[in-house]
């Protein structure tokens, strides 16, 4: 085997124990550290095989144009180096298969290392997140299961609320304010049976789904405290 040749193979090699190495580090739990630099020793070695195949060992095209002459028979001498051209030829086909298989090794084995992180995604949520555990008539309650009334909060102020039953479900957490009942700019539909200047709204920002913290007493609005995100509050959240 050719020195090209030899350092192609080294270096499909390293990709291929880097990977497999990758994928054993994952399963045993995980460094990010080794995890990184095996993938980048994964990648690197593919890389480098296939620039130096490229460069190294593909056929470079070159004008091989010769005057016509008149034709010779051919002597023993010839007939003997055409043989060896042809066997030369099948033993470097032969050579160029096994860096073939093993460029489909290192493919395979970054393919494995590559499984077991998709893998664990988990199942597609499907409209799981479309849902929470709210229902009509559910009983307001606060993190610590304590019920709340309309005579919890002061106007100007609000608390985080579950429904009962469900109390630190973070799909189902909601802030709850308390305003002067005049200022609401609210539809019909959202106010009718509602208690007066009540209103709530799901604490999860819409931007990034971080929870909405923060809420100005003085412009009526509530603050998401990731992205600086605002909602008013007296206007639907808008």
């Amino acid at each position: 085997m050719k020195r090209s040749e030899r350092l192609v193979a080294l270096a499909f090699v390293v990709a291929i124990i880097s990977a497999l190495a990758l994928f054993a580090v994952y399963v045993r739990g995980g460094n990010p550290q080794a995890e990184g630099a095996l993938l980048a020793l994964a990648l690197g070695g593919v890389g480098a095989g296939l620039l130096l195949w490229a460069t190294r060992l593909m056929p470079q095209i070159r004008d091989e144009t010769q005057p016509r002459t008149q034709a010779t028979p051919a002597t023993d001498a010839d007939r003997e180096a055409a043989a060896e051209t042809v066997e030369a030829g099948v033993e470097e086909i032969r050579r160029r298969r096994f860096l073939a298989r093993l460029l489909l090794g290192a493919a395979g084995a970054l393919g494995l290392a590559a499984l077991i992180p998709i893998r664990s995604l988990g199942r597609s949520p499907g409209d799981s997140l479309l849902r929470t555990k709210w229902t009509a008539g559910a009983r307001l309650v606060t993190a610590d299961g304590t019920p709340v009334t309309t005579s919890t909060l002061e106007v100007g102020s609000f608390v985080t609320v579950f429904p009962e039953g469900f109390e630190g479900s973070a799909d189902s957490q909601a802030v709850l304010v308390s305003v002067e009942p005049g200022l609401l700019q609210l539809p019909p539909e959202w106010s009718d049976g509602a208690p007066p200047g009540l209103v709530a709204y799901s604490k999860l920002c819409t931007h990034a789904g971080c929870p909405v913290g923060l809420y100005l007493a003085a412009t009526h609005e509530l603050r998401c405290p990731c992205h600086q995100s605002t909602f008013d509050v007296l206007n639907g959240a808008r």
